[in-house]
């Protein structure tokens, strides 16, 4: 006989100081006490995100009772929301509150993608009792370094896209009931979005005239720029060793917060809790964007169907993860600690670590005779280190910022679509210093994190400098790998700015993140240097003046240094061939 699944909604769950959050609860009707499954969402319960990132109607089917919670102030909620903050106590409080239901058999394990990876970590880090797994897909650990800001530069494309559609609406659509200026700035807000190009210009955020009451927390992330107070409470990856459950972390090659996905794999490894919470940690990492990864594009590559989370069965692949923790069921063979897509080779490869024991950490040093600005200039990437070569130089106009094609975005692809895509018109600018590789003679596997080690000077008191990896086909054809940026002011830490003194040289270790890719014989391994990716980014007005304070730029002289003393040089995790 088929399972009668029922759904109960708008349960009441009280916190602590009396507010109440609305709940549905999907069960089997069954007056059997099962384990909780629980997802918390600030976009709505009963909204279409909740079953494009797992059915909790085939949760159900399984034998879990799935409880699936709006955010405090979000939707049928109580309360007041303030991003991050809320999820402390709440998720603490909803965790305790499930285990204890007559439904319930006392363990709860967590899932869900993006922010509703945020509600499982920050409730994690909080350590509640009956919490015993949880299952965070496509999120970060560290909402400084990682989500608001990176390398010290702001997250302009995702944070303005994010509030602007995801957050800001909802918030004023329930704030207009008794607060008639909430229906002045709605109608700004949802105007704005399909202006949200416009928007984008503008230098001086904490003027920006929307947020007000539908957002007011987007104010507080512009009055914190470096990694203060404000940012360690709720900084997961400082914490680490307080959470006592084993994750199933799931990531994707060119989603916003693949760093923070394997931050919180790693740190969990060495830092958990218990010692079942560090040998329990899995990573999936698909060769995904941000969002719904459903489909096998990410950009305008196409990875095939078998790189899809159909084609694995993710969800059964969560479902076994919790059978294992929370009904100690073990399916099948151990799983994998590490499953990666490779891409190039398009193909999926289990491993036991990451980055991987047999990696060859590989150093490609900058070369040129002066002249590497652009795809048709004299730079060039190579095992060699430099001897005496001059400099490049180039001139970064903020009014006139290197444009953003491709890479970890969110939330409106209309505007700043994420992925992977050819990069050639980047590599046409002046501005763009482009360093290649000769052709390849054998194929290359890159796979772990990437970093550049800069030597430059800028003629500005602060400016950025941004780096992006790519691999170039016999055609020309330039598809994005990933990327980083550095803000000058925080070169040296992100609590403590420190201004350039200009015309002098500084070393900048450049954070570009992670990849897993094959380099085909007789491609191009390349480089672009530049100082603006914008809109993904704001750009550095170069002034030096308190950011987002004021619309005032200047442009700036850089110069990259390539010479012995000085061998800027990136850092490639090569994958020695199996023999």
């Amino acid at each position: 006989m088929a399972k009668k699944i029922v759904i109960d909604k708008d349960i009441p769950v009280p916190m602590r100081d009396g507010t109440v959050l609305k709940a549905d609860l999907y069960r089997p009707d069954s007056p059997e006490r099962l384990p909780v499954l629980l997802n918390r969402t600030p976009y709505g319960k009963s909204g279409p995100m909740l079953r494009q990132t797992m059915d909790p109607v085939r949760a159900a089917l399984n034998d879990y009772n799935v409880l699936v919670q709006d955010c405090r102030g979000r939707y049928r909620s109580e309360g007041k929301w303030t991003c991050f903050i809320s999820e402390l106590e709440d998720g603490y409080d909803t965790v305790e509150w499930a285990a204890r239901q007559p439904w319930a058999d006392g363990k709860v394990g967590t899932w869900g993608s993006s922010y509703m990876g945020v509600t499982q970590w920050l409730a994690a880090i909080q350590a509640p009792p009956s919490l015993r797994a949880i299952a965070p897909q496509l999120t970060a650990s560290n909402y400084h370094d990682g989500w608001t800001y990176q390398g010290g530069a702001f997250c302009l494309g995702f944070n303005l896209s994010w509030t602007m559609t995801a957050l800001a609406p909802e918030h004023l659509m329930k704030a207009r009931r008794h607060n008639p200026r909430a229906v002045g700035e709605l109608g700004q807000v949802i105007g704005a979005i399909d202006q949200m190009r416009q928007w984008l210009e503008v230098i001086a955020l904490r003027e920006l005239p929307m947020f007000r009451i539908g957002a007011p927390y987007f104010f507080d992330w512009l009055e914190h720029p470096a990694y203060d107070d404000y940012w360690r409470r709720i900084d997961v990856a400082a914490h680490h060793d307080r959470v006592a459950v084993p994750a199933f972390n799931i990531g994707g090659w060119y989603d916003i917060f693949l760093g923070g996905t394997l931050r919180n794999f790693v740190g969990m490894q060495s830092r958990g809790a218990t010692a079942q919470a560090r040998s329990g940690q899995q990573l999936l990492v698909g060769p995904w964007a941000h969002g719904l990864p459903r489909a096998n594009m990410a950009g305008d590559a196409d990875f095939g169907y078998r790189s899809t989370p159909l084609s694995i069965d993710q969800d059964r692949l969560v479902l076994n993860f919790f059978d294992r923790w929370l009904k100690d069921i073990h399916r099948g063979d151990t799983p994998a600690r590490v499953r990666l897509f490779v891409m190039g080779s398009n193909r999926w490869r289990d491993e036991n670590e990451w980055p991987l024991k047999r990696t060859d950490w590989r150093r490609y040093y900058l070369h040129s005779r002066g002249r590497a600005n652009s795809a048709g200039g004299d730079g060039a990437l190579s095992p060699q280190a430099p001897g005496d070569e001059p400099a490049d130089s180039y001139l970064y106009n903020p009014l006139d910022p290197t444009p953003t094609r491709g890479g970890g975005l969110c939330c409106y692809p209309a505007v700043v679509p994420g992925g992977a895509f050819d990069q050639r018109a980047i590599e046409s600018r002046a501005d763009v210093l482009v360093y290649s590789s000769e052709p390849l003679q054998k194929e290359v596997e890159v796979t772990g994190p990437i970093c550049l080690t800069l030597y430059a000077s800028s003629s500005a008191p602060d400016t950025d400098f941004t780096a992006k990896l790519v691999d170039v086909d016999a055609q020309g054809h330039a598809r994005n790998l990933t990327d980083g940026i550095i803000r000058a002011r925080y070169r040296q830490s992100q609590s403590d700015p420190v201004l350039l003194k200009p015309g002098e040289v500084y070393e900048y270790t450049i954070d570009m993140g992670a990849t897993s890719h094959v380099f085909a014989a007789g491609h191009r391994i390349r480089l672009e240097v530049a100082s603006s990716n914008f809109p993904r980014f704001d750009r550095n007005p170069n002034t030096g003046h308190d950011l987002f304070a004021d619309a005032e730029t200047q442009p700036a002289l850089q110069t990259v240094m390539h010479r012995a003393g000085l061998a800027s040089h990136l850092t490639l995790p090569v994958i020695p061939a199996r023999a």
